[in-house]
C-alpha cells in the first residue's frame, strides 16, 4: 500500500538532530551549512529508501503556544536557538520548497499537533501515515494505523515495538510522561519520579486515572504521599505532554504528493553551499531525463582516421588528453586508449589495447607512438589534463614522449580551494560547469563483477574517456580566469606545473626494499608480541582477544575493575582507546603493555606484512603516489604506500628504514633541512633576536633551554627536547593549557615559558598576532610565494573553531612557506640533474628530507648540487641549513 503513504517530517526534530551531529561544516566563505546538511542527507535517505508517493515537512511556529497560555514557564528553561543555526533555516525551507515540498507552521501549535492531527485525518481518509521525528512524545499517537519512524534508530514503532521498548503501550505513554515530567520542555511532572517509577506504576495500574482511583493500593508510602501532594502538577503535567491531535486542518492530499524538483534552483543553492555531492546528484538526475548539452564523440578506429586527423592535432595550440588504462596505479596500468580534444563537447577516443572477444583490431601501440609523437612531443602544443601526472607516467611508459604539460585542472581547482580534500572530477564538473558525469562504475561494474577497461567494449568506453578530455578541457577554461583574478598564477607556473614532471619521474623510479630483511622484522615483531600477550595474560589471570575491544573492555573494567572512562557511540561498552589507555597506564602497567601490542600490531600491519605486497613485480621496487591535491598547507603527500609514514624514531624506525637500500653500486644520500620552520618564521617576522641565532649558527633549541631553564649551552637532552617542544608549540598558537599537558608541567608554569619566549622574542609576538588579524581581515591565509588558503573558521560563532581557525592562520604561512621551499628545490636539483645527464636520481621526499639513489662515482658531486640547491633556494633573511649523510641503506644515510 506505498502508494497511499505518507511520510510526515518533524522538522525541528531533525533540524536540531542535524545541528548537533554535524559540527563545524561551513562554506570557504564561513557561512554554517552544517544544520542544511544533515537535514537534507535525512531528508534525502527517507525520499531513496521509502520512496514515499506524498510527504510533509512540519515546523514548529514562531511564538508563545496554547501550553504557554496554560503554563507561563512551559520550555522557560530552554535556551534559544543558537545564532549560527538561526541563520540556516530560511535557507534549509527554500531549499526544501524547490524540492516542491509541502511546508507547513500553524499559529500556536506546535509541530508535534499538526503532525498528530495530520496523521489521524490522513488516517480516516485510507492513508498509512508515517512520522519521522527523534522525540519519543509523539509515540503517544501509534496505532495499527498510524506510526513513528526514528531515523536515529532506523527504527519504526508499531504498537507492539513502542510496548517492546518503553513498557507501555501508546495510549499509556501520555500518563508515563506525566508522571515523570520532561526536564527539556520544563513539564514538572511528580518530584522524585523518573521513568523506571512512572512505568511501573503504570504497568501496574494500567492508567493515571486507574492509579489515582488506587492510591491506598500503594505499598510505597513516599510515591504515594508525593503522588497525593502533587495532583495538580500531574494534571497540569498530562495536559502538557498531550498532543493536540484535533487541529480542524483541511486536508488535500495532492498538496502533499511528491512532485519534479526545481533542478536548476537547487543546482544553485547547492553549489553556493558548497554541497558537491548533492549537487552532483542533482546534475545526474537532469542528465537523466533528457537535459543535456548535444555532444559530438568520436572513435578513431583505425589508420587511415588517425592520419586523416592528425593535422588539425598538429596544428592546435591546446590539446586536452586523457587516457584510459587497466590500473589506477600509473606504474602497473596498460594502455588501453587516449582520448584528445581542443573544443568544448566534442572529443576523439583512440583505442589502442582493447582485448575482448569480438574486439576489433586497433592501431599497435608502437605504430601510434610513431604517428603521435610530433604531437605528443612537441613542446609548442600544450596539454591540458585531470590529474595530468598519471597520464604522463602511463604515456612514457608506453612508449611515448610527452612534452608541453601546460595545465592540470585538478591543480587548479586546489589552488583556488584547498581546503576541499578532494578534487575528482566529477566533483569539479558538477560545481563549475553544473554537468553530470559517466562514472567509471557505470560502464565497469562494481565489485566482484567489475571489468577492467580492456575488456569493456570500444562503444561503451568511448563516451567516457572523451568526457573525461571535453571536461578537462572545459575546466581549464572555467579555472585559468579564477586562477588568474586570485593572483595564483605564479604559484602554479613556477612551483606547481614543473613539479609534475619531477614526482612523475620520482614514481617511475620508485625505491628499493629489502624483502628478507622486512620477512624478519616482521617474523621479529610476532614474537615480541607474543612475549606481551603472554606478559598480559598473566597479568589478568585469563586468556582473551586482545583485538577485540569488547573482551578487552570487560577485561580492564569488569575482571581488573580498573576505573573506566567514557563509552563508545557504537556499542555504548567503555572506551579501550589510546587516550584511555594512556590514562589507565599511570595506574596499572596492564594498559601500557596493551599500548605496546598494539604499536607492534601496526607495525606489523601496515608496514612489515603490507610493503613486500607492494614491490611491482616488474620493477621489483615500490612505486608510491606523490600528491599535490591534499594536504592544505601545500604540503605534499605520499599514498600506496604512505612513505612519509614509515617509523623513524626508536629502534623498529631504524630497522624498518634499513630496509629501503639502493641498487648495486649505489648509496642512499639524504638531505634534510634543519629547522626550517623556525627559519621561515624568523623571515616572515624579522625578529632581530630569532635572526641572531640563526646567522650565528646557533643552536635555537639549545638557546631557549638556556634561558628558560637557566642552564648552558652543554645542557642534557631533556632540556634541549622540551625547549623544541616550546619553539613549536608556541609559533602554532598552543595555549599554556595545551603547552602544559606536552611538557607535564602546570599551566602556570606553561604561561611564565610563553612570556619569557615572547619576552626574548618580541617581534614573533607581534607577527603572531598581525598574521591572525591580517588572515581575519583577507578571508584566507598566505604563504611566503603567494599560496592562499581560505579560513572561514575566523569568522565563526563557536569560540573553540575560532581557536582552530587562529592556529590555521599561524600555521599556514610557516609550514605552507617551508613547503614551497623544498618543492622549488626539488625542481632545482631535478633540472640541474637532467641538464648534467646525471645518473643520481631523487626518489623520497618526507616533509623536509629528500632521499636520493646516487652512484659510488657521483656522491661527492651530488652532495654538493643537493646542497647548494637546497641552501640557495630563495634568499631569506637567515640562513637555510642542509644536512647530508648517506650510505648503504635509509637508515646508515641518517
Amino acid at each position: 500500500m506505498k502508494e497511499k503513504s505518507l511520510y510526515l517530517i518533524d522538522g525541528n526534530s531533525i533540524l536540531y538532530r542535524a545541528y548537533y551531529a554535524i559540527r563545524n561544516l561551513a562554506t570557504s566563505q564561513g557561512f554554517p551549512t552544517n544544520a542544511i546538511y544533515g537535514f537534507l542527507q535525512t531528508l534525502g535517505k527517507i525520499k531513496e529508501e521509502k520512496k514515499p508517493p506524498y510527504l510533509a515537512i512540519v515546523f514548529d511556529a514562531h511564538g508563545p503556544t496554547i501550553r504557554h497560555e496554560a503554563y507561563q514557564e512551559y520550555k522557560a528553561n530552554r535556551k534559544p536557538m543558537p545564532e549560527d543555526l538561526v541563520i540556516q533555516v530560511p535557507l534549509l525551507k527554500k531549499i526544501l520548497q524547490a524540492q516542491r515540498l509541502k511546508l507547513l507552521e500553524i499559529e500556536k501549535f506546535e509541530a508535534d499537533d499538526v503532525l498528530a492531527s495530520l496523521a489521524i485525518k490522513a488516517a480516516t481518509h485510507g492513508y498509512k501515515p508515517v512520522i519521522v521525528t527523534t522525540d519519543k512524545d509523539l509515540l503517544q499517537v501509534v496505532t495499527r494505523n498510524i506510526f513513528v519512524f526514528n531515523p536515529v534508530k532506523n527504527k519504526l514503532y508499531t504498537p507492539e515495538e513502542v510496548k517492546r521498548e518503553l513498557g507501555v503501550y501508546p495510549q499509556q505513554v501520555i500518563d508515563v510522561l506525566a508522571l515523570m515530567g520532561d526536564s527539556s520542555d520544563n513539564v514538572p511532572g511528580v518530584p522524585g519520579i523518573g521513568l523506571k517509577t512512572a512505568r511501573k506504576l503504570i504497568q501496574q495500574f494500567g492508567s493515571l486515572t486507574n492509579l489515582l482511583n488506587n492510591l491506598d493500593k500503594l505499598k510505597n508510602p513516599r510515591v504515594k504521599n508525593t503522588i497525593a501532594n502533587n495532583l495538580d502538577v500531574l494534571e497540569l503535567s498530562k495536559n502538557l505532554v498531550t498532543v493536540e491531535s484535533q487541529i480542524p486542518l483541511p486536508f488535500h492530499p495532492e498538496e502533499f504528493r511528491v512532485g519534479e524538483e526545481d533542478g536548476e534552483a537547487l543546482i544553485q543553492f547547492y553549489r553556493d553551499l558548497e554541497f558537491h555531492s548533492l549537487l552532483q546528484a542533482s546534475m545526474a538526475k537532469i542528465v537523466k531525463e533528457g537535459k543535456k548539452q548535444k555532444l559530438s564523440y568520436e572513435i578513431v578506429d583505425n589508420e587511415e582516421q588517425l592520419l586523416r586527423l592528425l593535422p588539425q592535432l598538429k596544428a592546435k595550440k591546446q590539446l586536452s588528453i586523457d587516457t584510459e588504462t587497466t590500473s589506477p596505479d600509473p606504474t602497473r596500468a596498460r594502455l588501453v586508449g587516449i582520448s584528445f580534444t581542443w573544443a568544448p563537447h566534442q572529443a576523439f577516443y583512440l583505442p589502442l589495447g582493447h582485448d575482448y572477444p569480438g574486439a576489433p583490431a586497433q592501431i599497435p601501440i608502437s605504430r601510434a607512438v610513431e604517428i603521435l609523437h610530433g604531437v605528443l612531443a612537441n613542446p609548442e602544443i600544450k596539454k591540458i589534463g585531470q590529474n595530468i601526472k598519471y597520464d604522463l607516467i602511463v604515456l612514457r611508459r608506453a612508449g611515448f614522449e610527452v612534452k608541453g604539460i601546460d595545465t592540470d585542472t585538478m591543480i587548479l581547482s586546489y589552488l583556488l580551494e584547498p581546503n576541499w580534500g578532494k578534487h575528482n572530477l566529477d566533483k569539479l564538473a558538477a560545481h563549475y560547469l553544473q554537468t553530470s558525469t559517466i562514472s567509471y562504475h557505470d560502464i565497469a561494474g562494481k565489485g566482484a563483477q567489475a571489468k577492467t577497461m580492456d575488456k569493456i567494449a570500444i562503444e561503451t568506453v568511448a563516451p567516457y574517456a572523451c568526457q573525461d578530455a571535453d571536461l578537462a578541457w572545459q575546466l581549464a577554461q572555467v579555472l585559468w580566469p579564477r586562477v588568474e583574478q586570485a593572483g595564483l598564477s605564479p604559484i602554479y607556473r613556477q612551483i606547481e606545473l614543473p613539479l609534475i614532471e619531477v614526482l612523475a619521474d620520482m614514481e617511475m623510479w620508485g625505491v628499493k626494499v629489502d624483502r628478507l630483511q622486512l620477512a624478519k622484522i616482521s617474523q621479529e615483531i610476532k614474537q615480541e608480541m607474543q612475549q606481551l600477550e603472554n606478559k598480559i595474560f598473566s597479568a589478568c589471570g585469563l586468556k582473551f582477544n586482545l583485538n577485540s575491544p569488547q573482551q578487552l573492555s570487560r577485561v580492564l573494567f569488569e575482571v581488573l575493575r580498573l576505573p573506566p572512562s567514557k563509552k563508545t557511540k557504537v556499542t555504548r561498552r567503555f572506551s579501550t582507546g589510546s587516550s584511555v589507555l594512556e590514562e589507565l597506564a599511570k595506574k596499572h602497567p596492564i594498559a601500557q603493555e596493551i599500548l605496546e601490542y598494539r604499536q607492534l600490531a601496526k607495525l606489523k600491519s601496515a608496514y612489515a606484512d603490507a610493503l613486500p605486497k607492494l614491490i611491482n613485480p616488474q620493477t621489483g621496487r615500490i612505486h608510491t603516489s606523490y600528491n599535490q591535491t591534499v594536504a592544505a598547507t601545500g604540503r605534499l603527500s605520499s599514498s600506496d604506500p604512505n612513505l612519509q609514514n614509515i617509523p623513524i624514531r626508536g629502534e623498529w624506525g631504524r630497522r624498518f628504514r634499513q630496509a629501503f637500500i639502493p641498487e648495486p653500486n649505489y648509496l642512499l644520500l639524504t638531505a634534510d633541512y634543519s629547522q626550517i620552520e623556525l627559519r621561515v618564521l624568523a623571515h616572515l617576522s624579522q625578529d632581530p633576536a630569532l635572526i641572531k641565532v640563526f646567522r650565528e649558527d646557533g643552536d635555537i633549541h639549545a638557546e631557549i633551554a638556556q634561558q628558560l631553564f637557566s642552564t648552558n649551552l652543554l645542557d642534557q637532552a631533556e632540556q634541549r627536547r622540551r625547549a623544541k617542544i616550546i619553539n613549536f608549540s608556541i609559533i602554532y598558537g598552543a595555549s599554556a593549557y595545551s603547552l602544559a599537558r606536552e611538557l607535564g608541567t602546570t599551566p602556570r608554569e606553561a604561561q611564565q615559558f610563553i612570556d619569557l619566549y615572547f619576552a626574548r622574542f618580541p617581534e614573533v609576538k607581534n607577527y603572531l598576532q598581525k598574521s591572525i588579524h591580517q588572515t581575519a581581515e583577507k578571508g584566507f591565509a598566505e604563504t611566503l610565494f603567494g599560496r592562499r588558503r581560505p579560513v572561514p573558521e575566523l569568522k565563526h560563532k563557536n569560540a573553540q573553531v575560532r581557536q582552530f581557525g587562529e592556529r590555521i592562520a599561524l600555521n599556514t604561512p610557516i609550514q605552507g612557506t617551508a613547503a614551497d621551499l623544498i618543492k622549488k628545490a626539488m625542481i632545482d636539483i631535478w633540472q640541474e640533474i637532467k641538464k648534467r645527464k646525471l645518473a643520481s636520481r631523487m626518489i623520497i621526499q618526507v616533509h623536509d628530507e629528500l632521499v636520493f639513489e646516487v652512484p659510488d662515482s657521483e656522491v661527492e658531486l651530488m652532495s654538493s648540487l643537493v646542497k647548494e640547491k637546497m641552501e640557495e633556494v630563495y634568499p631569506l633573511a637567515v640562513p637555510l641549513k642542509v644536512k647530508l649523510a648517506w650510505g648503504i641503506n635509509w637508515a646508515e644515510s641518517k
